[in-house]
């Protein structure tokens, strides 16, 4: 009897400390008699490559161009885009008739390409005849959206500052500038005149201004990664016709509608992977790993070894090495990962939700090992001792290998705090190039749990 109650005076300290169920999981052990259990037990598993050409972008980046990549495959990518209007223009002693020019400015990191920066290529502007749907896809196709007789303007460039000034090959950003007509941005401002209103919000002015298609009208030598674009008014006032001003009056932003419209052609050699079973990733809009967890195993290993006494799940990890595939322009592995269960990922990005380390991850590639860690993990498989009696269900084990693109903000370190970066975007990964395969067989997972023995 008095050792009874010595058993049931414990469980009740655990209790109050480390939420110990029926499962025998929670959150702390700790003392004399606890023993911290790693286990790396070769589990098993499983997946398979499946073509997912159907991304909602949802990214900071338009990427433009045509690029191929023997090992990789042949990419094009365009553009079409609602804009967000400036709130207010510039009407001191300006009317139409001072609008002297305007032009689109798109900027990009320098670097930010794939292919062969020296190779000329030209870019073509078409004004959209129809608002477009929302929301859009990557696989959108601009036909009947845009009258392809009409162009409002293009221009020829390049990924390369040579021959350029010492101050632009010196810059940390190139610019392509796409001259416009005059008319665009004269009827722009008698808009603003007459209807203030339309400037208001972004629905309202889409419909007095639908947006632009961008696409690339010769040559094919690389795709480019533009951060910026805006639309760019050069004007002078009644008083200094001599005085040339300068306003944006708008720009594209993710906050409005708009789309990289994506066709991915793989290489011959990446499709006979595919077809001998290995397992790759491949962005933008083109290759996911669809994968068995084996998350049912890991929790009869965890009973079987903590059948009695008390126990804890301290942490569960994932690492996916993978091999890098060769191809003409380096085109390296995602910078992240997205590993998400199967059954959430469309409501994921439709959402533009966070990963919540239990039905979502995210890993960034280290160039150093070769691998994406999943870490993190716990959450995962406590939710199924805690909430489903330990029995996984098909959800719980199906889970998809995606490339993302991750947008981060830093906290800058004061007196009182050290710098913080934290996650504010996950999408999927449209920004540039990216393949991997996956080496499923050689993956890891480790387990870590504490054991408690009770006396």
């Amino acid at each position: 009897m008095r050792n009874h109650f010595i058993v049931m005076a414990a469980c009740a300290m655990l209790l109050a400390t480390a939420s110990c169920i029926d499962e025998n999981i929670g959150s702390t052990l700790a003392d004399n008699r606890t023993a911290i259990i790693e286990d790396s037990t070769s589990f098993t598993i499983t997946g398979s490559t499946i073509a997912n050409h159907h991304l909602r972008s949802r990214s900071s980046k338009q990427l433009i161009g045509i690029v191929n990549s023997p090992g990789y495959g042949t990419l094009t990518s365009d553009v079409v885009t609602q804009f967000i209007p400036s709130i207010k223009l510039d009407d001191n002693n300006v009317t139409a008739e001072t609008i002297d020019s305007c032009q689109l400015s798109m900027y990009i990191t320098a670097g930010d390409f794939t292919g062969d920066s020296i190779v000329p290529m030209r870019m073509t502007a078409y004004g959209l005849t129809k608002q477009l749907p929302n929301p859009i896809y990557s696989d959108f196709d601009p036909t009947g959206y845009y009258d392809p007789s009409e162009p409002l303007g293009s221009a020829t460039y390049s990924a390369t500052a040579l021959q350029q000034s010492d101050t632009v090959q010196k810059q940390s950003f190139r610019r392509v500038v796409l001259p416009l007509p005059k008319e665009m941005a004269r009827a722009i401002f008698t808009e603003y005149k007459e209807n203030p209103s339309t400037f208001d919000k972004p629905s309202t002015f889409a419909q007095f201004f639908p947006g632009l298609y961008l696409t690339n009208t010769y040559g094919q030598g690389h795709v480019m990664n533009f951060m910026t674009t805006q639309f760019e008014v050069f004007y002078h006032t009644t008083e200094k016709s001599d005085t040339t001003l300068t306003q944006v009056y708008m720009t594209a932003t993710p906050e409005v509608v708009y789309n990289n419209n994506i066709k991915l052609t793989l290489d011959p050699a990446v499709q006979q992977m595919i077809d001998n079973g290995e397992a790759l990733v491949m962005g933008p809009a083109g290759l996911e790993t669809s994968m068995r967890f084996p998350i049912q195993e890991i929790i009869d290993m965890y009973r079987a070894k903590t059948s009695s006494g008390l126990a804890v799940v301290n942490d569960l990890e994932l690492t996916l090495p993978i091999e890098e595939v060769p191809n003409k322009w380096g085109v390296a592995p995602p910078s992240h990962l997205l590993l998400v269960k199967t059954a959430k990922k469309d409501a994921f990005f439709e959402a533009d939700t966070l990963t919540n380390n239990k039905d979502s991850f995210y890993a960034a590639y280290d160039p150093v090992t070769r691998s994406y860690t999943f870490s993190g993990m716990r959450n995962y498989i406590l939710d199924i001792l805690k909430n489903k009696y330990g029995v996984a269900t098909d959800e719980d084990i199906f889970f998809t290998l995606t490339p993302i693109d991750i947008t981060t903000y830093t906290n800058q370190a004061n007196y009182y705090s050290t710098a913080t970066t934290t996650v504010t975007k996950i999408a999927p990964a449209i920004s540039k190039p990216s393949i991997a395969k996956i080496l499923l067989k050689k993956a890891k997972i480790k387990v870590v749990f504490s054991r408690h023995f009770i006396e």
